[in-house]
């Protein structure tokens, strides 16, 4: 497991990193392919002393994302709090892979473990100020579902082999989800 810990507006100390080393590494006995996680830790001069910290995990487990936040009034407190809802998350997510295996035929275990890539554009004042890239995985709208519901997101991209085409999901308002197949004009 590679663990990247950055700071934003602060400097996380040696015992905080070797705290975090410790809760994470706890998390791969309850999924033992994890791959990466990166963990940011941001001091926010807030009024409010019990939202101070800022602790985000995204972990990579072959593709599939989880992804947690929380905030504290201490950098401990939060790292806790952020371990419990991965917890939750990893949970979730094996009781539906282990759902989900026991009706996956050999080809589509095979696209399971291909790597996910998502494109997010971020817009600041008509201007692109932020490109992200990530390796996009084939997968059916309902896996493209599950990924967005682990992620806690309002839209997924992602190519879907049955259109062979790069699709969008996202969250309705009524909450339900909705599918964009684009079309070249």
């Amino acid at each position: 497991m590679e663990l990247v810990i950055k700071g934003k507006n602060m400097e996380v100390e040696k015992a905080a990193q070797d705290y975090i080393k410790s809760k994470l590494n706890r998390l791969e006995r309850h999924l033992p392919d994890i791959t990466e996680v990166k963990v940011e830790v941001v001091q926010e001069m807030t009024k409010s002393a019990e939202n101070r910290f800022v602790v985000q995990v995204t972990i990579n487990s072959h593709g599939t994302l989880l992804r947690g936040e929380e905030r504290a009034g201490n950098i401990y407190a939060a790292i806790d709090v952020v371990v419990d809802v991965l917890n939750r998350q990893i949970e979730r997510f094996k009781a539906k892979l282990y759902r989900s295996r026991r009706r996956v035929t050999p080809f589509r275990r095979e696209e399971a473990n291909e790597e996910l890539q998502e494109e997010v554009v971020e817009e600041k004042e008509s201007k692109i100020v932020k490109v992200k890239r990530f390796p996009v995985k084939p997968m059916t709208p309902e896996e493209a579902a599950e990924q967005m519901e682990l992620l806690s997101h309002d839209f997924f991209i992602f190519f879907n082999p049955e259109s062979n085409k790069f699709s969008v999901l996202y969250r309705r308002g009524d909450g339900n989800y909705g599918l964009i197949e684009p079309e070249l004009a």
